[in-house]
């Protein structure tokens, strides 16, 4: 995550932070990394013309994980990382998108469903959303990804 202030001079003072509901004079909400990752991944997936989430280690990974019988399914926070402040939260997606698709428009479309779902289910403010784009799913790509997980098992 990259921490960048926009401002040159070491003197600046910090702008205070915006009211929250999280903080108040009758106590502390708190919510776990673990909550804000599933509502980004979940977020994430809605948008049109994103295929899957994650690296291709971690999908390789989350595909054999499905296979197991009694598994708990998809890892939906597979492929995002956050961290987690007392009043902010900062993301970052690895994504595949689909062939065809308009990558920024899509990764547009992910920071404004991310944003969105965060603030509005967990009140944080999101600083930033970072989106990296690790491949382009074609069409019968998944048949291939079938069969070199059936080999890894």
């Amino acid at each position: 995550m990259s921490s960048q202030t926009g401002e040159s001079s070491s003197t600046a003072t910090p702008e205070p932070s915006p009211p929250s509901d999280l903080v108040t004079s009758q106590g502390r909400t708190t919510i776990a990394d673990a909550v804000v990752q599933k509502i980004a991944g979940v977020a994430a997936r809605e948008v049109s013309g994103v295929h899957r989430l994650g690296s291709g280690a971690a999908r390789a990974f989350g595909a054999i994980r499905e296979r197991i019988p009694g598994s708990a399914g998809p890892n939906v926070s597979q492929g995002v990382t956050v961290e987690v402040g007392e009043r902010q939260a900062a993301v970052d997606l690895d994504i595949v998108v689909e062939y065809g698709v308009a990558i920024v428009d899509v990764a547009a479309a992910i920071r404004r469903n991310v944003i969105s779902s965060l603030q509005r289910m967990t009140g944080l403010e999101v600083t930033e959303v970072n989106v990296s784009v690790d491949d382009i799913y074609i069409q019968g790509d998944e048949e291939q990804e079938s069969a070199e997980a059936s080999r890894v098992q």
